[in-house]
C-alpha cells in the first residue's frame, strides 16, 4: 500500500512539473488566439473568449513563414542526414580499423569539441563569402555536415558490440562494407535515432549562422524570420506569438516522436568506453 502511495506522488509530481514546464507554450498558444483587446485586457486572461485565427492570417500575409518552414526543414534534414553519414563513417574506422596515429587522430577529433562556435563563426563566413556560398543552401548546410560529437557517441555505441560478430561475418566471407551496411546499421538504430534527433533540434534552431550567411528573405530560416514581425507591427503580441506557435510545432512533432531514441541512443554508449 506505502510503494502505490509513493508511485502516485511520483505521478502526481511528475505531472504538476510538466505542466509548469509547458506552460509557456500552453499560454502562448493561448495568446496567439486572442484579439487584441483581451490580450491588453485587465485583469489578465489566461483562456481567449472566443477563438480566433486572425492572427494567424495576419502571419501568413506579413512574412513568407511557410518559406521560411521550408528552409529550415530542409536545411535541418540536409546537415541530420550529413552528420548521420559521416558520423558513422568515421566511428566505424575508430571502432574497427587499426592504423597508426588512430588514438591522437581520434583525441584531435574530440578536442575540437572544447572549441566555442563563436571563436571560428568569423573564419567560417569568410570561407563561405570567398567560396560564393552566402545566400545558398551550401552555406548554410556544408559547415556543419561533420560532428565531432557524433563521432564520439556512435564510437561509444560501436565499442558495445561484440568483436565477435565481426569475426563471425569476416568467416562467412562479409566485407567489410557489408558488414557495416547489413549488419552493423541495423542494430544501431537507437544511437542513429538518438543523433538524428539531436542534430535536427539543434539546427532549427540556429540563429547566429543563418543570420550571417543569408541576406535575402527566400533563403533564411524560421529563427531569423520570426523576428520580421516584430519590425512589422510591433505592437501585436499576438501576431508574434502566432508566429512563434508555427515555428515550434515541427520541432516539438519531431521531439515527441523521437524522445525515446533519444534517451536509449544517449545511455546506449555509457556500457564500455
Amino acid at each position: 500500500m506505502e510503494n502505490k502511495a509513493k508511485k502516485y506522488l511520483l505521478y502526481a509530481f511528475n505531472l504538476i512539473l510538466g505542466i509548469i514546464i509547458i506552460s509557456p507554450i500552453l499560454y502562448g498558444l493561448s495568446v496567439s488566439l486572442m484579439s487584441s483587446d483581451e490580450i491588453f485586457s485587465y485583469p489578465p486572461r489566461f483562456i481567449p473568449a472566443h477563438i480566433n485565427f486572425d492572427n494567424y492570417k495576419q502571419v501568413i500575409e506579413t512574412v513568407p513563414i511557410f518559406r521560411f518552414i521550408f528552409n529550415s526543414l530542409f536545411v535541418s534534414l540536409a546537415v541530420t542526414i550529413g552528420q548521420i553519414i559521416t558520423s558513422c563513417l568515421a566511428a566505424y574506422a575508430f571502432s574497427y580499423f587499426e592504423f597508426r596515429g588512430k588514438n591522437m587522430l581520434f583525441i584531435l577529433c574530440l578536442s575540437t569539441l572544447m572549441i566555442p562556435s563563436e571563436s571560428t563563426i568569423i573564419a567560417n563566413y569568410l570561407t563561405i563569402a570567398k567560396l560564393g556560398w552566402s545566400d545558398t543552401y551550401a552555406g548554410l548546410i556544408v559547415p556543419f555536415l561533420v560532428s565531432a560529437m557524433g563521432i564520439f557517441l556512435i564510437r561509444q555505441y560501436y565499442l558495445t558490440v561484440p568483436k565477435e560478430l565481426k569475426e563471425a561475418s569476416t568467416l562467412d566471407g562479409c566485407s567489410n562494407w557489408r558488414y557495416f551496411i547489413k549488419v552493423l546499421l541495423p542494430i544501431s538504430k537507437p544511437v542513429i535515432s538518438s543523433l538524428g534527433v539531436y542534430t535536427f533540434l539543434n539546427t532549427w534552431n540556429q540563429y547566429m549562422w543563418p543570420l550571417l550567411v543569408t541576406n535575402a528573405p527566400e533563403k533564411r530560416t524560421v529563427q531569423i524570420g520570426i523576428s520580421m514581425l516584430q519590425f512589422a507591427e510591433t505592437q501585436n503580441i499576438g501576431l508574434v506569438f502566432a508566429g512563434v506557435i508555427m515555428i515550434i510545432l515541427p520541432s516539438i512533432v519531431i521531439f515527441i516522436i523521437g524522445q525515446k531514441q533519444l534517451v536509449q541512443g544517449i545511455t546506449s554508449g555509457a556500457v564500455k568506453g
